[in-house]
């Protein structure tokens, strides 16, 4: 073989050597970005969990803000910031803060709903419901406190707990401020038998009534060192995504209220008898 010859067998044997270094390369490089995608698929999967509460100061008051503080009919506790569901003597409490355009809390109350509400009509369990509106604040709009004020109109004729449930099993993706339009509040209200139709509701929706209510109960969450929402309190202790070691599941949250409650009578006073108005505060 010439000289020649020899140079170009050694030339294509280089030239191949190359590419397959450039290949084995590019596999890396996939195989690298793989990983990296799936690492950010758990870390979302994680976040949803309970939102981190970054930015939540960003929220600014709606129509009503610059008025009087409007507390909902039947609203308790301190400054009155609280809405309660169930057996106001029932033997156990669970706080709830939540926000309407959070996707975690929707998770939440889609999958515990049912046996919340199992709790509450056995008179084992009452619910104090805060609002908070970090997700305007994380994500810009104001859909948060616009439905936030609805629900605490809904309060006022004695329909929160079902309108609620409505806004959850309504709530859009989260970037999608829909809940900013009242027109799509009062449509979901549609879906609460007398609801849309109640003397004062679609008036306080559309003037925002307790707007600064609601700003007020998002104040209070910033200023409760909660990381996120939801957040959920059993009797005072957190329960949400666990308590203690164990990760909560309805059997488990049901589990953990007949112990808390073992040897106590159930509640038979309803926290919120119907009522209609609203009191300044």
């Amino acid at each position: 073989m010439s000289e020649k010859n020899r140079e170009a067998k050694r030339s294509a044997r280089e030239r191949l050597q190359v590419q397959r270094e450039q290949e084995k390369r590019r596999e890396r490089r996939k195989r690298t970005l793989v990983v990296s995608a799936a690492v950010v698929g758990v870390l979302g999967a994680a976040a949803a969990i309970g939102l981190v509460a970054t930015n939540a100061n960003k929220d600014k008051g709606g129509s009503g803000a610059s008025g009087p503080v409007l507390a909902p009919s039947g609203a308790q506790g301190k400054d009155e910031l609280s809405i309660p569901v169930g057996m106001s003597d029932a033997p156990s409490t669970l706080t709830v803060w939540e926000d309407f355009r959070c996707p975690a809390c929707g998770q939440f109350e889609n999958a515990f709903r049912d046996t919340i509400k199992e709790l509450e009509t056995a008179g084992q369990l009452k619910v104090d419901y805060h609002l908070a509106t970090i997700i305007d604040g994380n994500m810009g709009g104001s859909g948060s406190l616009r439905a936030a004020n609805a629900a605490a109109c809904a309060q006022d004729v004695g329909k929160f707990a079902p309108y609620h449930d409505t806004l959850f099993q309504n709530q859009p993706p989260e970037p999608d401020d829909a809940f900013a339009d009242n027109a799509r509040l009062l449509e979901l209200a549609g879906k609460v038998d007398g609801l849309e139709s109640a003397p004062g509701f679609r008036q306080c929706v559309e003037d925002g009534k307790h707007d600064k209510w609601v700003t007020n109960s998002n104040t209070a969450f910033q200023n409760g060192g909660f990381s996120g929402t939801p957040t959920v309190l059993l009797n005072g202790e957190s329960v949400f995504p666990k308590k203690g070691a164990e990760n909560i599941t309805p059997a488990n949250f049901k589990r953990w209220v007949t112990e808390a409650n073992k040897g106590k009578q159930p509640g038979t006073a309803p926290a919120t008898p119907p009522d209609t108005g609203a009191s300044p505060s």
